[in-house]
């Protein structure tokens, strides 16, 4: 990043032209006592520019925080792909972003919230981007419900403020949203650090070899400094004390040396065995079985280089799975082809058209675009063609071929859901996580982190959730109802992590 020290030393402050500022503490005005004028300069280009400040917050994913750092593959993934940047021994330098989803900037680290866990890595053959979160899966699997979804999260039209019975009444009427609720509402639903929670691609991305064989991969980031969470009292408590808890965590962990690592396991699945999988693998609310496909290692990232800038290097950092490089490819998965075209497109309404051109989002690799001018360009071809093909020498692209990261499609244009494989259901996985997965004690906290979430829901969506959990476990289901029905009055509205004594 370029910044004033890389310049020349300034006697005193400047104006945004670079010429000297008389003051950077008095108005002009006529007389000392008298009315401003309208042509200081100075003034009005500090408030004008003060006015301008703030650029709109991302919809979802508004509130985190990032650091610097470097990822080495340690481990022969060839077989699999030919991306440069995953062959053994090759170091790349990277970035990653931790955040909340549903908060907005100011809200504090440790609502209960799906985390995001966003990584670029600057390769050699441009950037890949990875965005994923600390869960394995998600609350929905066709795009078209991604934005009801956010807005069930947010805040009510009416009196501006979030509504457990708006999220509970979205939940229980898109079944699909069970295994992620589950997840988020059990112990990992509050991670006591970013550094020590795991982070998943969880959709599933395509692997190519050089010899053009595809693979279906799931990436696995593993914390190195394990895996913990924090109780619902302690969460509340730190949002009234330290809403910034997260943030601060990790800026001071790498500030004192305590360097946090991630190392990356992969499920690789062989292409065609994705068309008769027992679920379908493409299927955001699922995970792939570790029996059926262990995870491979492949290597890990440290962070160890907090931002100088947060606004310049963290809230302006762009991270999109369109961002792929050779040897990796996207997959069928509905919600991950939306966010191809919706996350750079969120960012060209955030921060501009030329957003790519920013220093913490600009490939360290030279490019050749034949886009051109929008708001903001620094970057630009000078006087050669604009267009191709031209006559004039400036390359182009220009081959005829099969996509190797592509697939085969064929059938009529249909809104509909996925085709049904055997074991494709709403419920089947979200049991197996609360009955198999879950002990007895994380059970027990489960209903009284559920109940605790219901203080403002109404009927019929209050039957609805007892209905949802009944699906999930018979016997959650029960409890989550009887320690409603017990403990009516020592329920308190407004935050979905006080914990309820029922």
């Amino acid at each position: 990043m370029t910044t004033l020290s890389d310049h020349a030393t300034y006697a005193g402050g400047t104006h945004e032209n670079g010429a000297p500022r008389q003051s950077d503490a008095h108005s002009l005005s006529l007389g000392a006592n008298g009315p401003l004028l309208l042509h200081d300069v100075a003034l009005v280009e500090k408030l004008a520019r003060f006015d301008r400040e703030r650029i709109p917050e991302r919809s979802p994913h508004a509130k985190g925080s990032g650091a610097f750092g470097e990822f080495e593959v340690t481990e022969d993934v060839s077989a699999y792909t030919k991306a440069g940047f995953l062959q053994k021994g090759v170091k790349t330098p990277m970035m990653a972003r931790f955040s909340t989803v549903a908060g907005e900037l100011g809200s504090p680290d440790t609502w209960r919230d799906v985390r995001g866990f966003a990584l670029k890595f600057y390769t050699e053959q441009g950037n890949f981007d990875m965005v994923g979160n600390n869960t394995p899966i998600f609350f929905l699997r066709d795009p078209m419900k991604f934005p009801d979804f956010i807005h069930s999260q947010k805040r009510t039209p009416d009196s501006g403020l979030r509504s457990g019975n708006m999220q509970w009444d979205f939940w229980t009427l898109v079944p699909e949203s069970a295994h992620q609720v589950a997840y988020v509402m059990g112990p990992r639903g509050l991670p006591r650090s970013w550094r020590e929670m795991n982070g998943y691609s969880s959709h599933t991305y395509m692997w190519v070899n050089e010899a053009g064989e595809k693979f279906w991969v799931v990436y696995h980031w593993l914390s190195e400094q394990g895996v913990h969470n924090m109780t619902n009292e302690e969460a509340a408590e730190l949002a009234g004390s330290d809403s910034d808890y997260h943030r601060r965590d990790l800026f001071e962990a790498i500030e004192r040396g305590d360097f946090p690592s991630w190392r990356l396991e992969v499920q690789v699945m062989p292409y065609d065995e994705a068309k008769d999988y027992r679920f379908n693998p493409f299927d955001l609310t699922k995970t792939w079985s570790k029996k059926d496909y262990p995870r491979i290692p492949v290597g890990r990232f440290t962070l160890y280089e907090n931002p100088t800038n947060h606004f310049a290097e963290i809230e302006q950092a762009a991270f999109s799975p369109s961002n792929t490089v050779p040897g990796t490819g996207v997959s069928p998965d509905k919600m991950l082809l939306a966010r191809v075209f919706s996350y750079p497109d969120a960012q060209r309404n955030r921060l501009g058209t030329n957003f790519n051109q920013l220093p913490v989002n600009a490939p360290r690799t030279r490019t050749n675009s034949y886009d051109k001018e929008g708001a903001m360009q620094f970057h630009h071809s000078g006087a050669a063609p604009v267009y191709s093909p031209n006559s004039y020498g400036r390359p182009y692209a220009d081959e005829q071929s099969i996509s190797d990261t592509g697939w085969e499609a064929d059938g009529q244009m249909v809104r509909a859901a996925y085709t049904l494989h055997a074991e494709d259901d709403d419920f089947g996985q979200a049991h197996t996580l609360v009955r198999e997965v879950y002990t007895e004690e994380e059970r027990q906290e489960l209903v009284k982190t559920v109940v605790g979430s219901l203080a403002d829901v109404e009927e019929p969506v209050l039957s609805r959730v007892f209905w949802y959990w009944t699906q999930i476990d018979q016997e959650v289901g029960a409890a989550i109802e009887a320690a409603y029905r017990a403990g009516a009055e020592q329920r308190v509205p407004g935050n979905l992590s006080v914990d309820i004594d029922a």
